[in-house]
């Protein structure tokens, strides 16, 4: 349920508008509905103030759907990650079908159900950079990740250490955000190297591209995570998601304690 939303249903058994017994249908289902495959946990968005995400990745088309169909009904923005081109034309027209809106992001494999929120809920920029073009779908799924949960995101493409000068370019850009997002494969550099020029945070996210002795992003990993360069922290191997969402934690606006929160 969508944090505005219950604030109207309470509001309206404050006023007598709203029956106790309407309202007890209305938050029956508290604190997630059984769906038989899954239980679509309807209220984490109220706990975390982080709209709910569903992994596409190992799940049919039929299930994702179902799981957005539930979960986007109380309003609330509800996104899927690591869905694949096959199933995202699907998933989007029986989201249609049931009555909600649904787009479909092709770089990111995402697809978001609900509206996109204003880009208010953060004390600065997230700037997400990567090394390379073929590392923008892990980027991307960073950078929307983060916009989803309010933030305003610049996106700093293809600045990798083997052509250093196009990093030092943007460091205008760079030193304007508050929290980085440094995406890289083959060797993994680039993290050490803008956290060694610039004095913040850093999300390093290692990705799986590279040749035979990258080890599918291992070597990146490991790179990463021995830098010896401050303030590096590092996420697991093409999660993107998982460094939006960490940057856009680090980021949030404080807020009293409660449901303004998101």
């Amino acid at each position: 349920m969508d944090p505005e939303r219950l604030k109207q249903l309470l509001a309206g058994v404050s006023r007598g508008q709203v029956s106790v017994d309407d309202a007890v249908v209305e938050l029956r289902d508290l604190p997630f509905r059984d769906l038989g495959f899954a239980r679509a946990d309807t209220h984490r968005h109220l706990r975390t103030g982080f709209p709910e995400v569903v992994l596409g990745q190992g799940k049919t088309r039929e299930q994702v759907a179902a799981i957005l169909i539930e979960l986007g009904r109380g309003g609330s923005t509800v996104m899927a990650t690591r869905v694949s081109p096959d199933s995202a034309a699907g998933i989007v027209a029986d989201v249609a079908a049931a009555g909600l809106t649904a787009r479909h992001h092709g770089v990111p494999r995402m697809v978001v159900v609900g509206p996109a929120p204003p880009a208010d809920r953060s004390r600065g920029t997230v700037a997400v950079l990567s090394a390379g073009t073929a590392d923008i779908p892990v980027a991307e799924e960073a950078a929307l990740t983060a916009e989803l949960a309010g933030n305003h995101v610049e996106r700093i493409f293809d600045v990798g250490v083997a052509g250093i000068h196009r990093l030092v370019a943007q460091r205008p850009r760079i030193e304007a955000a508050e929290i980085l997002i440094v995406v890289a494969g083959m060797e993994g550099a680039l993290p050490s190297v803008v956290a060694g020029l610039f004095a913040k945070p850093v999300i390093a996210v290692p990705t799986s591209i590279g040749y035979g002795a990258s080890l599918g992003g291992i070597a990146a990993l490991l790179s990463m995570l021995n830098s010896c360069a401050g303030g590096v922290a590092v996420v697991n191997i093409d999660n993107g998601f998982g460094a939006g969402h960490m940057a856009a934690l680090l980021n949030r606006r404080r807020a009293s304690p409660g449901l303004n929160q998101t």
